[in-house]
């Protein structure tokens, strides 16, 4: 089985040097995406502060085979409308 390696470049390079055995290309998109799912829940306060992030996946050789792109912009809710949304969750 290929092995796939995700590599997060947020400011900083967080460099997989383990990567993933998976079943081929397809798997590495759902890889990816869940990934990417699980830092966007884990780091989300961080994201907010408008740095573009990105996911490069390279295959065993280097190549990149993958890149999704993220990035967020506050729009600048004034605090009423902040509080409402927090009722809402």
């Amino acid at each position: 089985m290929p092995r796939y390696y995700f590599h997060v470049i947020d400011g900083r390079s967080i460099i997989d040097n383990e990567g993933a055995e998976l079943a081929g290309l397809r798997q590495a998109r759902v890889e990816a995406i869940q990934l990417a799912g699980a830092i966007l829940r884990d780091e989300g306060d961080t994201f907010w502060k408008g740095e573009q992030w990105h996911m490069n996946v390279t295959d065993a050789s280097g190549r990149s085979v993958l890149k999704l792109h993220f990035s967020a912009d506050d729009q600048g809710i004034a605090p009423d409308e902040d509080r409402e949304i927090e009722t809402l969750a």
